[in-house]
């Protein structure tokens, strides 16, 4: 299954600046998502970190590997429709390389667990085949 922009902003209620993810090329429930960030010099992060040295913050690729975790239980459980994701931790967070302006950042999560409504994944961002971060995420569902 794949997803564009358009029908990842049907499940998401997140909005620009803060819609970290351009498309999902590809989930299989059960199993793992793999969610794509196009990132641009027009991000607005950009301009204050860091001036002349851009460099996206580490806590924006934990947020977009987490959004394309929502969007996993969004397409994958029919007890998440209508509802809002809240993400609720953080394990092992790992940052390995800088991620710039011109990268396209590739996010692969697997299931490890779903138990009384809450998904955990193992994380992990690439860029050029080379991990940039890694972590295991953790999110939950409530009515709007």
């Amino acid at each position: 299954m794949e997803l564009n922009a358009r029908q990842i902003q049907e499940l998401l209620p997140h909005r620009y600046p803060f819609l970290l993810v351009d498309k999902i090329v590809s989930c299989t429930p059960g199993e793992r998502i793999v969610g794509v960030k196009n990132v641009t010099i027009n991000e607005p992060f950009f301009q204050g970190h860091f001036p002349g040295h851009p460099i996206m913050p580490g806590v924006l690729i934990i947020e977009a590997m987490a959004q394309v975790g929502g969007l996993y239980a969004l397409n994958c459980d029919d007890s998440t429709a209508g509802k809002v994701t809240y993400f609720v931790g953080i394990d092992k967070a790992r940052f390995r390389r800088p991620v710039v302006p011109g990268d396209t950042l590739v996010m692969e999560l697997e299931l490890l667990s779903c138990r009384r409504g809450i998904y955990t994944f193992s994380a992990k961002a690439t860029v050029d085949d080379k991990v940039v971060t890694e972590a295991e995420l953790k999110a939950t569902f409530a009515d709007r």
